[in-house]
């Protein structure tokens, strides 16, 4: 008994020393051990846990031995179904099993390996020892080089060389974008990339960034394999290793021909004419003013030629706008013919350009004289006739040149007076070349004040209508004609034939027309209150623009209602030009207020174009007989050979004939000679106002 109990001893101490042995054995491996029990019954528990174990997954290891839930609690929820859907199937096959997933831990997500080996148990159940490893380093390090691998692979190139900046790598977007295969770029330096545009100061800063910062960025051109020359964003990062030292460099970059070419479409789009491909009037203004920069440094004369295609409506309103743009771009290629390649051809817009030529010469004259002659010959080329599929086209410029020197006038001034010479051009029968003159700008700065004045005339009551009367044979008053006058506050008594032009060019003319109407039918109206002027006529003029009224004929309707006066007492005088436009229009609204009974004269007659056809079309009742005709009466045997057809055509054709302009008793005896029984002029009275 005694040899037993001695043995028991010694196993219990051996199995002690054993234990001791494991538990420090356990204590000093990477990995958690731990021995997991179940019965037959279904319970389990931990039988052990080792120290690395504990610290792993956070847990004390009496908390652990007493309920094995507290681990199965620490599972990421994510990951729980796919541990104890493992564990049913293993306690069904007892086959050893490895499984990954996430333990949330120090109350942070951490990846564990684990694995077991159950063996089966004397009275059923089973006995699973295992390990379990804290692997969330090596799954980090997994993922980033995943996400290396990843990246490197991406649509931009890159390219890392060593040290000693020989290429050691480059992915496949390098060789989409290069054309170069790695093995063909292998230990060779980066500089058979490229295109050799940028110069070797360019490169020398570029190392020097590169050395004090370890990064450069920027836009280079390379040139791929095939000889191709594109630009790229390039960035270059040097890694350095624990040391401190540069071990290799890295470059990433892209192909940016694309958005090169976007930018250089949105310049386009923003500098230049989109059918002519010349600068529009954004470029035009700035090389306008570095020209005038540069000659104020220079003392050299330069000039601005502007540009108008006569009669190119024409071309679109017949042929159509195809036509149009391919004369418009055959222009511009012509100019640029005729100039150096350092003037700027512009288009402003339409059929308008504008021609800078800088630096010509210190002397005006010189220069006047060169840039006549460069003028003289774009004119001579685009006089030329035109082939546009297949059609002869013909047209001719009107050009206007203003010289400069220095930058003491701004551009838009320049730009004015070449503009204002052009329109000389025009008026001078097209196709010509007119040089600034000041007295133009002189005539259109007293133009536009006049305009500014006239616009409150009539908001301030300055005009006023003056009336000239119309007499018979026997001198007794027919009527009269209401003319208007302006009394200016400062200019005093304006002339009709310095404001009326003015009004018609800016459409004052219709409130001033409208203005006179009025005036005149109230004037009427006043006449009917007296017994000696109840049955005078009133003839009043009526503007292109007036006739032209969509609602003239009611405007008129109205007037006369609100007056209450005899349409018949009223008479408007049509000039020649109100005829020849839209004849049958002008017609029907002629018949229109014939219907309400007003009276229509034809003014000015001789003066203009009109056909005897288109005069027996309408549905006039008086023929004014012009006074330029009758001036010359008593002097000229044609005009009185005129002024006789025209009373004998107004007497076949049933009409009133009326001579205006009389201002002697001989040319008004020589009328009543040929029957003209009307007349009207100074010789009977000039226009007075009516109290």
């Amino acid at each position: 008994i005694a040899i037993i109990t001695l043995s028991r001893r010694q196993a219990r101490a051996e199995l002690a020393r054993s234990k001791t042995s494991y538990d420090e054995l356990v204590r000093h491996i990477p990995v958690g051990v731990y021995l997991f029990r179940i019965r037959a019954d279904g319970s389990k528990n931990f039988e052990y846990v080792s120290p690395v174990f504990c610290q792993i997954l956070c847990l004390e290891a009496d908390a652990v031995l007493r309920d094995a839930g507290i681990v199965f609690a620490a599972v990421h929820p994510d990951d729980l179904d796919s541990l104890k859907r493992l564990n049913r199937e293993v306690a069904a096959s007892l086959q050893p099993f490895r499984w990954e997933g996430r333990f949330i831990a120090c109350s942070e997500t951490r990846w564990m390996h684990i694995e077991s080996d159950p063996k089966p148990q004397p009275g059923g159940g089973s006995l699973w020892s295992g390990v379990i490893t804290d692997i969330t380093e090596q799954r980090l390090a997994q993922e980033a080089l995943r996400v290396a691998a990843v990246t490197f692979e991406t649509h931009e190139a890159i390219l890392i060389t060593d040290a000693k900046a020989n290429i050691i790598r480059v992915n496949q977007a390098f060789t989409d974008i290069t054309g170069y295969r790695p093995e063909e770029v292998m230990g060779r330096n980066p500089r058979i990339l490229s295109a050799g545009r940028e110069a070797p100061e360019f490169y020398a800063e570029m190392w020097r960034q590169l050395l004090e910062t370890g990064t450069w960025s920027g836009e280079v051109w390379d040139r791929r394999k095939g000889g191709q020359i594109y630009p790229k964003r390039l960035t270059i990062t040097a890694v350095r290793n624990e040391q401190g030292q540069t071990s290799e460099y890295v470059a990433i970059f892209s192909d940016i021909t694309e958005r090169k070419d976007a930018e250089q479409e949105i310049r386009n789009l923003a500098f230049y004419d989109a059918l002519t491909m010349l600068p529009n009037r954004r470029l035009l203004l700035d090389r306008i003013h570095l020209a005038l920069s540069v000659s104020a440094r220079s003392h050299h004369y330069g000039a601005v030629l502007f540009l108008d295609m006569d009669r190119f409506k024409i071309l679109n309103d017949t042929l159509g706008h195809d036509y149009g743009d391919l004369m418009l771009v055959e222009v511009a290629s012509r100019i640029h013919s005729c100039v150096r390649d350092a003037d700027t051809v512009a288009r402003l817009g339409g059929d308008e350009f504008v021609i800078l030529i800088e630096e010509v010469s210190t002397n005006a004259g010189e220069t006047s004289q060169k840039i006549a002659l460069i003028a003289e010959k774009i004119r001579a080329t685009l006089a030329a006739p035109y082939w546009l599929r297949g059609h002869e086209c013909h047209s001719s410029p009107s050009i206007g040149v203003c010289l400069y020197r220095g930058n003491e006038d701004p551009v838009d001034v320049l730009l004015k007076r070449a503009d204002m010479a052009m329109y000389q051009a025009k008026d001078a029968g097209r196709n010509a070349v007119r040089f600034f003159d000041p007295a133009m700008q002189h005539a259109v700065e007293t133009h536009a004040v006049l305009e500014a004045d006239l616009r409150r005339a009539l908001p301030h009551q300055e005009l006023r209508l003056y009336y000239q009367i119309q007499v018979d044979n026997e001198r007794r008053p027919l009527g009269a004609e209401a003319l208007v006058r302006w009394m200016h506050p400062k200019r005093g008594m304006v002339s009709p034939a310095q404001f009326i032009p003015v009004a018609e060019e800016s459409s004052l003319i219709l409130d001033i027309g409208h203005w006179v109407l009025e005036t005149a039918c109230r004037q009427l109206a006043a006449w009917d209150k007296h017994q000696q002027m109840r049955g005078l006529e009133l003839a009043v003029n009526v503007s292109a623009q007036q006739f032209r009224q969509p609602d003239f004929v009611e405007l008129v309707a109205a007037t006369l209602r609100a007056c209450q006066v005899d349409p018949a007492r009223l008479k408007l005088e049509l000039t020649e030009g109100v005829v020849l436009t839209d004849v049958a229009g002008v017609v029907a609204k002629m018949k229109a207020l014939k219907v309400l009974g007003v009276k229509l004269s034809l003014d000015d007659f001789g003066t203009g174009y009109s056909s005897l056809t288109l005069l027996r079309e309408l549905p006039i009742d008086i023929l004014k007989i012009d006074k330029s005709f009758v001036r010359t009466l008593d002097q000229n045997q044609n005009d009185q050979k005129i002024v006789q057809a025209i009373i004998g055509l107004g007497a076949n054709l049933g009409l009133t004939v009326v001579a205006e302009g009389v201002e002697t008793e001989q040319q008004s005896r020589m009328l009543l000679q040929h029957h003209c029984r009307y007349q009207q002029g100074y010789f009977f009275s000039r226009p007075v106002p009516f109290p």
